[in-house]
């Protein structure tokens, strides 16, 4: 691609994000002709249990309340897992996500259990990975009768066994890193043959509160970062389907008046070709207070 194209990535973490942002973004996608991959998480909200995270991660409270998170999530979805059993998202939003694909986007998986995968993943063992990531498929079956083409994990966390077990189920690609360009990735000295879509924006959550950064100045921000060929941005119904809502519409609204098209990962997927193989490792990012799967240097053989 040697034009300017956004693929949105929309991660879906929430009930409520499912019940109230998935219509919201969809509606705002369908008046500005975008198109976007929606990743889903299937299971149970244990939005609640993230909040252990004050205690175990330096900056997490911090981040958190500078990006307004709070208001983004709202009080019942922060008790679910805690004071509130936490609603088995399939269960109650199997007809919204299937709007998703009837109005001509993407669907994936996000997780079974947000929280679980983020906060677990790094150091169980494949059968962490494969109860976790099966339980998922299981239940994307069962809202969309068909397996899953892609997924993309919760935090950008990943593993070598979730790496091995995404070959195991022939995905046609991955969105779980943040980078540069598309690539296989390459961890702990091994290549894996899932081809990586990174995420090469920085997200809204960690850029607000920075350097005065607000909301308003989203749209802006965003034009100025794009660059000649894929740029890949990920975006949370629980924000841009929810408090910034309006300030999304905009960048939605200024992207199709310079005529840069809004695509699915699966539509930037088919127009990669040659993508090297890159080095994939768990690191620190700015704006973030847990690590992320970070694409390195290109391996040569």
């Amino acid at each position: 691609m040697t034009h300017t194209t956004v693929a949105l990535k929309i991660d879906v973490d929430t009930y409520a994000g499912t019940r109230d942002g998935v219509p919201l973004l969809l509606e705002l996608l369908q008046r500005h002709g975008a198109r976007g991959t929606f990743y889903f998480c299937m299971g149970p909200d244990h939005t609640g249990r993230a909040l252990r995270r004050i205690f175990t991660h330096k900056g997490f409270l911090q981040k958190a309340l500078r990006s307004g998170a709070p208001s983004a999530y709202g009080l019942k979805t922060m008790m679910y897992g805690v004071l509130l059993p936490g609603p088995v998202i399939y269960k109650k939003c199997g007809d919204i996500m299937r709007e998703v694909v009837s109005q001509g986007h993407e669907a994936g998986i996000h997780a079974w259990d947000h929280v679980t995968w983020h906060d677990y993943l790094t150091g169980n063992d494949m059968a962490f990975a494969k109860s976790e990531l099966g339980q998922a498929a299981k239940a994307f079956l069962q809202v969309f009768g068909t397996l899953a083409a892609t997924t993309a994990a919760p935090g950008w966390t990943v593993s070598a066994e979730s790496l091995a077990l995404q070959d195991q189920m022939n995905l046609a690609y991955c969105s779980d890193s943040r980078g540069s360009c598309p690539f296989y990735p390459v961890m702990d000295g091994t290549r894996y043959s899932t081809l990586q879509i990174p995420t090469t924006l920085p997200t809204a959550d960690e850029v607000l509160g920075r350097e005065g950064l607000s909301p308003d100045d989203l749209p802006d921000y965003y034009l100025g970062l794009l660059k000649p060929g894929l740029n890949v941005l990920t975006i949370h119904t629980e924000l841009e389907g929810g408090v910034i809502s309006r300030q999304f519409g905009q960048l939605l609204a200024r992207l199709q008046e310079r005529q840069i098209p809004c695509v699915t990962l699966a539509e930037a997927a088919v127009a990669v070709s040659n993508a090297p193989d890159c080095g994939l490792s768990m690191e620190m990012l700015e704006g973030r207070s847990l690590p992320v799967a970070l694409q390195r240097a290109q391996v040569t053989a």
